[in-house]
């Protein structure tokens, strides 16, 4: 299973493609950064265009996002609500299912801590994927650890 995790953001789009081998195999990671002087919609149809791209060259079994989460600060939480809006039309686009995680459940499973520092979670990526660093920037590193929850989360699900 091939699974591609994205970090949504409006000016910084984290992406990371994972294979569910043992142990598990990374293949791309990048990120898809949009100018911030730029209007709104002619950024979002960029990270659009960058997260087709992907999607296409890529070709995953299935998507990993990050959900949504209540933030303190207003403006970064709908910025984040619009990059994600794009992924999921992106996926849905390309017939590619996507599955949703919660941050505190990305950290627990990359890391055993739902309250992890992002520095803990680069680095348990680099070791699961057996990296000789963690991957940069940190929004690759975050899409990778997405890819890597689903994988352990996806048997629990064809459980159910």
């Amino acid at each position: 299973m091939f699974v591609l995790g994205i970090d949504p953001g409006l000016s910084a789009s984290g992406y990371g493609m994972v294979e569910g081998t043992h142990p598990p195999v990374a293949h791309l990671a990048g990120v898809i950064r949009t100018d911030p002087a730029m209007p709104v919609p002619l950024r979002l149809a960029e990270l659009h265009s960058g997260l087709s791209s992907v999607i296409e060259e890529a070709r995953p079994d299935v998507i990993a996002l990050e959900i949504v989460f209540t933030n303190r600060n207003l403006q970064t939480a709908i910025s984040v609500g619009r990059a994600s809006g794009v992924a999921l039309l992106a996926a849905a686009q390309a017939g590619v299912p996507v599955h949703e995680y919660a941050p505190t459940a990305v950290k627990s499973a990359v890391t055993g801590d739902g309250s992890a520092k992002k520095g803990q979670v680069q680095e348990m990526v680099a070791r699961l994927l057996k990296l000789g660093a963690a991957p940069r920037p940190a929004d690759a590193a975050d899409a990778l650890a997405l890819a890597l929850c689903h994988l352990r989360a996806a048997p629990l699900e064809q459980s159910k």
